[in-house]
């Protein structure tokens, strides 16, 4: 299965000791000293990213000491290697393809092509994500939605108090772990005390809840048994919330055995009128509700379902069909990040073309050791629509596909003759593999991808689909909306979940659980207590943490601070459990560049090679017998003339998405900080 972006425009910071993508973020055109010559590189425009292959042309211009400089454009091809949360993917085995001087003649052509066919591999370079996502809305691509996802809607559950959600996969299931059950099919550390027949559960440091039934009702419990409060760690350790004005009371407890999203406000709902629409939002809560006219609309999983009430009846409502008003909503106000999941916005196309970058690794065949455990002898059950099976009792995703085993870990696919190993880093995967049903609990696995391998290594990445994140009706949504039937029997594996989390987004650090309530912090899973006895992957693959917070909940003014520190999520080739197989990389000598910080980023190679300028009044020339010539192909071409309008256009726009990431990121966080909703 291949993913295809076709012409691009991207922008590329190159490294050098003074400049780096950290403290420049619009560090082009480039300049590098080459024998004999000063080669100055303008920003390059990407025409194709497959995989993790980008093919890109830039304009350049070599002055070798002449009156002035001869202006070209090079072709090049790269392999990326991407790290998603410090937004950048570095370029490697660059190879220059194609090279033309449309003013030289052929001897002096040669003679550059050569100068820049043996140079430029030589650089030192580094995409910037957030320029490479704003500069793909000129591309006309395939994107194949995922139609099968299921969006009946789960159980909504509105109450007007401060509230926790705390869902089990189907009826509490216990294991005995010392003198306590522990609940193991839900993400809460729910414990009961054998002598008393009392059901505890865990809100945060020395809070418990209390209760005869594990479905409730709960009470701050007086005292906790010494057999309960020992099942937590003292060097348990819980992350940074957003503080919440509550009057202390402690938030109601809401338990649930289905697929089950919670509303809670605080108090009676309050409404306020969002700017240049007939929307109004609740104000009092931390989902997201709207009310229009009589109809309510509410906001799960990057879902949006209505009904005539907060008690709903609930139905699921396409991206593609809400009503106008929603676009019309200020992309600088409190509720602008909702922008990102209605059709047709800037930031819904962004969300999308995020969705289309892979993360991706280097790994260590000899040390990528993987070891699969199963709950007694390997269960496996065929995948509905093809001829594929899928182990139903095992700890991590397993399939068996053209006659092997291949087992997806850590982003990485392992492959084995028999299901319990010896498992080896896989080369490569059979395509039916990429035709896994989102119905089928494994459907995540599909966007893990093998991109290169050789003796020593072999070059992985994974898509967001990977941890949950997939493009559907054009807008981003968390979640396959399927319920997995998990394993119960001696040890409890369960599959990722869509519902119960209180899912929201960020455009740079992606989906982050929500807390409702915001007066405890809910310690999440048990693994901790009974060490192996437990695999849920709650929200994304076995091991993945995904992060808190709202993330763009503030408004995209408070830009990417509101949900970086506690909210960004983790690169999984980064967790501590994997890095023992990440390759160590040789360090390449490479060539040190200078930004050219008195020559403006505004020159631009076309597709045939022609090399154009803009002017500050947005005139365009082009290069012609050695000097800058009034352009008079974009009038009698007014589409190319669009093209190049565009593709400026998005040069400016990746470039102040850098300057936002990086100051936002420094602690800046746009024009200002704050702006959350009233409380």
């Amino acid at each position: 299965m291949r993913r295809t972006l076709s012409c691009l425009v991207f922008g590329v910071t190159v490294l050098s000791g003074s400049v780096s993508a950290q403290d420049d973020p619009n560090p082009w055109p480039r300049d590098i000293l080459a024998p004999n010559a000063t080669v100055t590189m303008y920003q390059p425009q990407l025409e194709s990213f497959e995989g993790n292959t980008l093919t890109a042309r830039a304009a350049v211009a070599v002055d070798t000491g002449g009156a002035e400089p001869v202006y070209g454009a090079v072709w090049m091809t790269a392999s990326i290697l991407t790290d998603r949360e410090e937004r950048t993917a570095e370029l490697v085995s660059l190879d220059v393809t194609r090279v033309r001087f449309a003013e030289s003649d052929d001897e002096h052509e040669r003679a550059l092509a050569t100068l820049l066919e043996t140079e430029i591999p030589k650089w030192s370079l580094t995409l910037s994500l957030d320029r490479l996502q704003a500069s793909m809305a000129l591309v006309e691509m395939e994107i194949e939605a995922s139609q099968a996802l299921d969006n009946t809607p789960p159980q909504i559950v509105y109450v007007d108090e401060p509230a926790v959600l705390v869902s089990y996969d189907g009826e509490p299931n216990l294991q005995q772990a010392g003198e306590v059950m522990v609940a193991v099919n839900t993400a809460f550390v729910v414990l009961l005390d054998l002598s008393e027949s009392s059901w505890y559960l865990y809100a945060g440091p020395d809070v418990w809840y209390e209760s005869y039934d594990a479905l409730g009702p709960w009470t701050i419990a007086s005292r906790v048994p010494s057999s309960v409060s020992q099942m937590v760690p003292d060097t348990l350790t819980v992350p940074e919330i957003d503080s919440v004005d509550t009057d202390g009371a402690p938030p109601k407890i809401v338990t649930a055995t289905v697929s089950t999203e919670l509303i809670s406000s605080r108090g009676p709902a309050e409404w306020e009128t969002i700017d240049s629409t007939a929307l109004e939002v609740m104000s009092n809560t931390d989902s997201d509700v709207l009310r229009l006219g009589g109809g309510y609309y509410v906001l799960l999983s990057g879902r949006w379902y209505t009904g005539v009430s907060l008690l709903g009846p609930w139905i699921f409502v396409s991206a593609d069909s809400l009503p106008d008003d929603f676009s019309a909503i200020p992309a600088d106000s409190d509720q602008g990040y909702l922008r990102a999941f209605v059709a047709g916005t800037e930031e819904a196309q962004n969300a999308v073309l995020g969705n289309q970058i892979p993360q991706t690794a280097v790994l260590d065949r000899s040390q990528a050791a993987l070891t699969v455990t199963y709950d007694g002898n390997p269960k496996f059950e065929v995948i509905d629509s093809t001829d594929m099976q899928y182990a139903i009792n095992a700890d991590t995703p397993v399939v068996l596909a053209g006659g092997q085993y291949y087992a997806c870990a850590g982003a990485a696919w392992y492959v084995a003759y028999e299901p319990t190993g010896p498992w080896a880093l896989a080369d490569s995967i059979p395509d039916e593999i990429y035709t896994l049903p989102p119905s089928n609990p494994t459907y995540n696995c599909r966007f893990v991808y093998v991109f290169d391998s050789n003796p020593e290594e072999v070059t992985v990445g994974y898509y967001p689909g990977y941890t949950g994140s997939y493009v559907h009706y054009t807008t981003v949504v968390y979640g396959t909306g399927w319920w997995y039937r998990p394993w119960y029997g001696s040890m409890f594996f369960g599959w990722p979940r869509t519902w119960g989390w209180g899912m929201h987004w960020n455009p740079w650090t992606g989906w982050s659980v929500g807390v409702h309530g915001g007066a405890f912090w809910f310690g999440f899973g048990s693994p901790w207590i009974r060490p192996g006895c437990c695999w849920g992957g709650w929200w994304g693959p076995a091991g993945y943490r995904a992060g808190f917070r709202h993330g763009y909940h503030r408004g995209r003014r408070a830009g990417f601070a509101a949900g970086y520190r506690a909210g960004q999520r983790n690169n999984v080739y980064r967790q501590p459990r994997h890095q023992s197989r990440n390759a160590q990389q040789q360090a390449r000598t490479q060539r040190s560049t200078t930004s050219s910080v008195n020559r403006p980023n505004n020159v631009y190679a076309d597709r045939q090679g022609n090399v154009h300028q803009r002017n500050n009044n947005g005139s365009w020339q082009q290069r012609n017998q050695g000097t800058w010539q009034p352009n008079r192909t974009p009038q009698a071409n007014p589409q190319q003339r669009q093209q190049l309008d565009r593709q400026h256009q998005s040069r400016q726009q990746g470039a102040a998405r850098t300057q936002q990431f990086q100051r936002s990121r420094a602690g800046g966080g746009g024009a200002r900080r704050g702006g959350g909703r009233r409380r």
